[in-house]
C-alpha cells in the first residue's frame, strides 16, 4: 500500500507507557495529548487509560502505576502493544539502578519478546539530568536485543523532543508486533542495541 492511499485509512496503535513513581508518565500523556503541562500531579494508582488522536492515528495510552505494588501489573498491560514507552527520570540519579532492574527483569517476559521498546529520559530541564550517553549506559540499553531500542531525551515541562516522540509513535503505528520464534530460532532472529538512536 502506498503512503498517499494509506492516509486514507485510520492507524490504530496501543501503547503501555511505564516507569518508577515521579518519573513524569502523566505528564507525558499530557503533553502528547494537549501540549500542556502542570506541576499539580497526582501519582497514578492503578491505571488509567487515555485515547489520543494525532493525524490519522489513534492512540491508546496505557498510563500504569510506577509504585511498587503496581508494577507486577506492568507485563499484562504490555502484552500485544505496538510499543513499550519506558519513562526515566534522568535528574534522580538514585532511581536509576531500580529502573534498570525493573526494565531488565520485564523484557525477559517471554509474552514480550519482540515489542519495540522506547525509552525516555525526563526531566531534563534539571541541570542535575544525566546526558544521553550516560543514561543508555546506566539502564544497560547496549545489552537488550530481540526489539528495537530507541532513546529519546525529554521534558515534559519545556515540551523538548515532544514532537519526535509523537513521530517515532506514528511510525510505529504501521509496525506490526512479530510474533514469538520458536526457542530454537530466537538467538538467530535478535539483534543487539549497538546504535541505539
Amino acid at each position: 500500500m502506498s503512503d498517499k492511499l494509506s492516509l486514507f485509512f485510520k492507524q490504530e496503535m496501543e501503547l503501555s507507557l511505564i516507569g518508577l513513581q515521579n518519573a513524569g508518565k502523566t505528564s507525558l500523556v499530557n503533553a502528547i495529548a494537549t501540549g500542556g503541562y502542570s506541576e499539580d500531579m497526582i501519582p497514578t494508582v492503578g491505571f488509567n487509560m487515555r485515547k489520543v488522536t494525532k493525524g490519522n492515528v489513534t492512540i491508546k495510552l496505557w498510563d500504569l502505576g510506577g509504585q511498587r505494588r503496581f508494577r507486577t501489573m506492568w507485563e499484562r498491560y504490555c502484552r500485544g502493544v505496538s510499543a513499550i514507552v519506558y519513562v526515566v527520570d534522568a535528574a534522580d540519579r538514585d532511581s536509576v539502578p531500580i529502573s534498570r532492574s525493573e526494565l531488565h527483569d520485564l523484557l525477559t517476559k517471554p509474552s514480550l519478546h519482540g515489542i519495540p521498546l522506547l525509552v525516555l529520559g525526563n526531566k531534563i530541564d534539571k541541570s542535575e539530568a544525566l546526558s544521553k550517553p550516560a543514561l543508555v549506559d546506566q539502564l544497560g540499553l547496549e545489552s537488550v536485543s530481540g526489539r528495537e531500542v530507541c532513546c529519546f531525551m525529554i521534558s515534559c515541562k519545556d515540551s523538548i523532543n515532544i514532537d519526535a516522540v509523537i513521530n517515532w509513535l506514528i511510525k510505529h503505528s504501521r509496525t506490526a508486533t512479530p510474533p514469538l520464534p520458536p526457542s530454537s530460532t530466537r538467538q538467530a532472529t535478535t539483534s543487539a542495541a549497538s546504535a541505539i538512536p
